[in-house]
């Protein structure tokens, strides 16, 4: 029977909606189709091929990001990266200018400030809580947020952000791979794409490498010729195992929330650490912003030590923390975005963002928050 997703709630749409319902045997999951020849013509009245992003697999995994995003449409790709340079490249042409929030992503970064414009795209930033409008020209295509961002978490008034887009006839594209959509759905203020790195919460459980893109099915359209000549497509097994781990993404993500918070709060009090980033906090720049359009304020938290040279000390202490790069999975991770994320910007444009080599980012798992705070505890009371 075809489920109804319109009334259901995030945590019921992580399980129920997307997957393909296999009559001959009723088995509950989504099988791996391996094949990658399809016959031609096809029952399906269209030409079946992984490159095009249209196998079981992998439509049913886009059905079920597209019902969790409230988008028309979705397509998924092998990494996150994959899903941001076919979205600009789709979206964008030679002689175009697009806005960039300034405080992205590290890789996102770089590929704007030194790939995209070699493709004849111009390009300016604006830090997160900077005047967007005043970077606008006639040639001006697109505005790219992420928030929150990374490591920092700072927030973007995305319902400003898409009235503008509307006002002056702008795409509106956001990464919104930290808040995942269990915390927040950029669609639904007004924004027009929305990009993960499918890598981190999405899958959850740090095993596979994979990207999305969710839009009206107007605008995947446009991004879907690009998709397929550029080649980024996701493959049966890995699309297996995503539409598994978004299965319990709502549970992880609520225990996420909770972990982050008690520890942002207890890194706050605490005589080593000089600042703590994290959207929840009522003293953080953003808070107002977050609380207002986020549901949760997501398992992100970063913060700076009083003492540059004990960071990465800290980082070979921890016990139950990992110190290890990428986020999203259900062990608590820490890594130095100087030295990981953020390590293809220059010294000079990390400093420009706030991003200095005493600043550490988590990305809290499912552990105990107590035993967590505890291992924190014994990281920054060494010598």
């Amino acid at each position: 029977m075809k489920k109804n997703n319109a009334n259901l709630k995030p945590a019921t749409l992580c399980v129920h909606a997307g997957g393909y319902h296999d009559a001959a045997t009723g088995a509950v999951t989504t099988p791996i189709f391996t094949a990658s020849s399809y016959a031609c013509p096809n029952p399906s009245g269209q030409n079946i091929y992984q490159r095009y992003s249209n196998t079981p697999n992998q439509r049913a995994v886009a059905a079920k990001l597209a019902a969790l995003e409230q988008g028309g449409d979705a397509l998924v790709f092998g990494s996150g990266m994959a899903a941001i340079t076919t979205v600009l490249f789709a979206l964008l042409e030679p002689g175009d200018h697009a806005v960039f929030q300034e405080d992205l992503y590290g890789g996102t970064y770089h590929f704007v400030a030194a790939e995209l414009t070699q493709f004849g795209v111009e390009v300016s930033f604006v830090k997160a809580n900077g005047d967007f409008a005043a970077q606008i020209r006639p040639a001006t295509k697109l505005i790219f947020v992420e928030s929150p961002s990374n490591p920092l978490l700072r927030c973007v008034d995305l319902a400003a952000i898409a009235a503008l887009g509307k006002a002056r006839g702008l795409l509106t594209v956001i990464d919104n791979t930290f808040a995942t959509p269990i915390n927040q759905n950029p669609l639904a203020t007004g924004l027009d794409v929305v990009i993960h790195s499918a890598t981190k919460y999405l899958n959850g459980h740090s095993d596979l490498n994979a990207g999305a893109v969710i839009a009206s099915g107007e605008i995947i359209a446009r991004i879907r010729p690009f998709a397929v000549n550029h080649g980024g497509m996701l493959d049966a097994h890995t699309c297996y195992m995503l539409e598994r781990g978004l299965k319990t993404l709502a549970l992880r993500v609520e225990r996420q929330n909770e972990n982050a918070g008690k520890l942002a709060r207890w890194l706050q009090k605490h005589p080593a650490v000089a600042r703590v980033n994290y959207p929840g906090l009522p003293d953080h720049p953003d808070h107002a912003v977050a609380a207002r359009q986020m549901r949760g304020f997501g398992g992100m938290l970063s913060f700076e030590l009083r003492d540059a040279a004990q960071a990465g000390a800290a980082l070979g202490r921890f016990q139950l923390a990992t110190a290890a790069v990428s986020l999203g999975g259900v062990e608590t991770l820490v890594t130095s975005p100087a030295k990981t994320s953020h390590v293809k910007m220059t010294a000079a444009e990390r400093a420009a963002v706030g991003i200095s080599d005493a600043l550490l980012r988590v990305s809290t798992g499912i552990e105990d928050a107590d035993d967590l705070i505890a291992d924190f505890e014994q990281t920054l009371a060494a010598k």
